[in-house]
């Protein structure tokens, strides 16, 4: 892997690898884009099977979070940070301790959360080390568990994309089929169960299906039958990469709005989904209710305050949908172009703000 190529392609800032040979830690932090403010993403833990897998993994994912982060509006930038190892049995106190230090001598450049195999716990431990810091315990005045918040923020969004592709926002009597019923799916069935709507949900893990048809009355099916079900609203929640080839020929929903990362499986995917007439909401937009809940953590939590922010996801999504229609392109891209025009503003006022500083400086000389 030609790492400083990969860099300039996508015009990344900073790559840090760090290890600690005592506690086992072998990280990277990736620093993607700072235009907008500090780079803002979590720490995942994962067993990757090469070194190279997991600088892949980094870099897609730091990127992932400069677009988040500028589309719902934050004064933040990209970053993410990937941890080398088996989240079940490879984690100790003294592990994150080392991490938080690395993250402490970039001195606010990158601010870290929990992802994927990292937990509310271990972000208390990095707090031992750095303040750069979120989704910590609300013993320390944070948010705690943002999985309720982002549930939130997809079922706003979710609203806005059914009165895109249904021609309603109202969700009662719609028939929405979920993907993965885990954390955040478990608090999106519940917003949409008190709101009148009829569930079909799939897990590979069975107690969380018999929560949510015991709980929601849910139908229950077997995890490749959710593309096939009759719904209107499909929502995958679990995988990505689940909107393909396959699937595409399967899906009978008009509208695609769901919690998982990454749910296109390549670009083309995007563009056939914009051929069939379905509405899809780019899962980076209607899932950024977590990152907006953990933002609100560096003024000082205050949950009605980040809940607030967080209903800004309908207007963001029907933003998109409103780039889409008028310029004719795929929701994916509308949503990159509604993105990248932030940063852009924001890289051309500082630009302006330096020159005429230059101008005042050498006018003084």
């Amino acid at each position: 892997m030609n790492l400083f190529t990969k860099m300039v392609e996508r015009d990344y800032e900073q790559l840090v690898v760090c290890q600690d040979k005592t506690s086992g830690l072998k990280a990277i932090i990736a620093i993607h884009d700072t235009t907008l403010g500090p780079a803002l993403g979590g720490t995942r833990m994962w067993n990757y099977e090469t070194e190279e897998e997991a600088f892949e993994d980094v870099l897609r994912l730091s990127r992932g979070m400069t677009y988040k982060n500028a589309a719902a509006g934050l004064n933040l930038g990209g970053g993410k940070a990937v941890i080398i190892g088996d989240a079940r049995k490879d984690k100790n106190q003294e592990m994150f301790r080392a991490f938080g230090r690395y993250i402490q001598g970039l001195n606010g450049r990158y601010i870290t959360a929990e992802d994927v195999g990292t937990t509310v716990e271990d972000m208390d431990i990095i707090h031992d080390e750095t303040d750069y810091v979120t989704g910590i315990s609300p013993a320390f005045g944070a948010s705690g568990n943002p999985s309720p918040v982002t549930a939130y923020g997809v079922y706003v969004g979710m609203k806005a994309a059914a009165k895109a592709g249904l021609g309603s926002e109202d969700l009662a009597g719609k028939t929405i089929a979920v993907q993965g019923v885990g954390n955040v799916a478990y608090h999106l069935c519940k917003y949409l169960h008190k709101e009148g709507a009829s569930l079909i949900v799939t897990d590979i893990y069975k107690p969380s299906v018999d929560r949510a048809v015991t709980e929601f009355g849910a139908k229950a099916v077997a995890p490749d039958e959710i593309y096939q079900v009759d719904c209107d609203i499909f929502a995958p929640c679990a995988l990505g990469g689940v909107i393909n080839d396959e699937t595409l020929t399967q899906i009978k929903a008009k509208v695609i709005a769901g919690a998982a990362n990454n749910q296109l499986k390549e670009e083309k995917h995007g563009e056939r989904l914009q051929e069939m007439g379905i509405a899809y909401a780019p899962d980076y937009v209607i899932n950024a209710g977590g990152v907006i809940n953990v933002a609100d953590e560096l003024n000082g939590y205050n949950r009605d305050r980040a809940f607030k922010k967080v209903e800004g996801i309908y207007e963001n999504v029907s933003r998109v949908f409103e780039i889409a229609k008028a310029q004719n392109i795929p929701t994916f891209l509308a949503a990159d172009k509604m993105a990248e025009e932030r940063i852009e503003r924001m890289r051309y006022a500082r630009g302006t703000f330096l020159q005429n500083e230059h101008h005042i400086l050498s006018r003084k000389k």
